[in-house]
């Protein structure tokens, strides 16, 4: 008798169970349409006073046997559900979301692709120093093939009193070096003002770390013609990331290629720590390019070669590395840029992983 009334009980409690899951996927269809029309309206999805309103209810209708705090606390949870569930949606309808863009973007550079399954390099000093600087870096670019140079003209530095970069002269030095060279430049702007001039000079807008959130800057950078790099923030979580992409594709630029560059945690190893599972997220969540910067995320020259390694194994369209002639003298991050030579030996370690396929023989150059 005893286990026919256990079994009884639990049949009820099933039907109870199935009950409220239709109730509360009721409820998930109703704060949907909510979602729609607060979205119409331009209102905040998360309402504090109402929530606070639903709490009162629940306390003031409440029987028992739950204790009130007990109820609210499982009614906070499905609110946190319900708002979840509306963000949801808005993620689906990113225009950087592999769920609105199934097929990967393939961004074109000066003639070269990225983002088609063949993995490139860029590398450059931190900064542009002088003509001679650039000219050199740039023939051992093009000793290996490699299309793609970056420097530094204008430089957010975190003290007022370091090199903040040549600017406009940085920018043509970099043009002229590239045209000798028949390399695609990539050059950091700091400032929406400056984006109309910067399209007469670079292949590529590079927007960095400390601007990720600088929004009139993405969306000045969103209504040009031109490749966009877009770095990860220092503190900046991948839906940061993902959402600062989409300020960019929002005024039609999808041009848009990611960098995940390292975070900034309580690690003092290295300069930053690189989020290498920010690549397959990425690549997953949205479907840009993905570049690593092995240079700042780590900030020495010594983990170089294997973090380039790991970002290329775990599938990054390709890495971003800094080379000087005499990093010794160099105006910004000395610490962290190759010499020439480490450079070359760089890509001849790269090449013998397996991991780098050289673009164009030396014995062609």
């Amino acid at each position: 008798m005893g286990n026919e009334q256990l079994e009884q009980l639990r049949g009820q409690l099933d039907d109870v169970n199935l009950k409220l899951m239709d109730l509360i996927n009721e409820r998930a269809s109703l704060v949907k349409e909510i979602g729609k029309v607060k979205s119409a309206q331009g209102v905040n999805k998360f309402d504090p006073v109402r929530e606070r309103k639903m709490l009162d209810l629940i306390a003031e209708k409440n029987k028992g046997p739950f204790e009130t705090s007990t109820l609210q606390h499982i009614f906070k949870q499905i609110f946190k559900a319900s708002l979840e569930l509306q963000e949801d949606d808005h993620r689906k309808a990113l225009l950087v979301s592999r769920k609105k863009h199934p097929e990967d973007t393939v961004v074109s550079i000066k003639g070269e692709k990225v983002g088609n399954g063949r993995q490139r390099l860029i590398a450059g000093p931190c900064s542009v120093e002088s003509y001679e600087q650039v000219e050199e870096v740039a023939k051992a670019l093009k000793f290996h093939g490699i299309k793609f140079l970056r420097g530094g003209a204008f430089k957010p530095r975190t003290s007022p009193y370091d090199f903040q970069g040549l600017g406009e002269e940085g920018l043509k030095i970099l043009k002229e070096v590239g045209a000798k060279y028949d390399l695609a430049v990539i050059s950091e702007i700091v400032s929406p003002h400056d984006i109309e001039m910067a399209v007469d000079y670079v292949d590529v807008i590079q927007i960095g770390a400390r601007n990720m959130q600088n929004f009139e800057l993405l969306k000045a950078a969103g209504s040009v013609k031109k490749p966009v790099l877009l770095k990860r923030g220092l503190a900046a979580t991948i839906e940061e990331f993902i959402n600062a992409a989409e300020y960019i594709h929002s005024k039609g630029n999808g041009d848009i290629m990611l960098c995940e560059r390292g975070i900034r945690t309580y690690e003092k190893a290295t300069r930053n720590t690189l989020d290498i599972s920010a690549v397959p997220i990425l690549k997953q969540e949205t479907h840009l390019p993905v570049w690593v910067d092995v240079t700042h995320s780590t900030g020495r020259r010594d983990l170089l070669l294997p973090t380039a390694k790991a970002a290329l194994a775990i599938g990054a369209d390709g890495v971003m590395a800094e080379v000087h002639p005499d990093p010794a003298v160099a105006l910004s991050d000395s610490a962290q840029q190759m010499d020439i030579p480490q450079f070359h030996e760089f890509i001849s370690q790269l090449i013998d992983s397996g991991l780098y396929q050289k673009e164009v023989s030396i014995a062609n150059k």
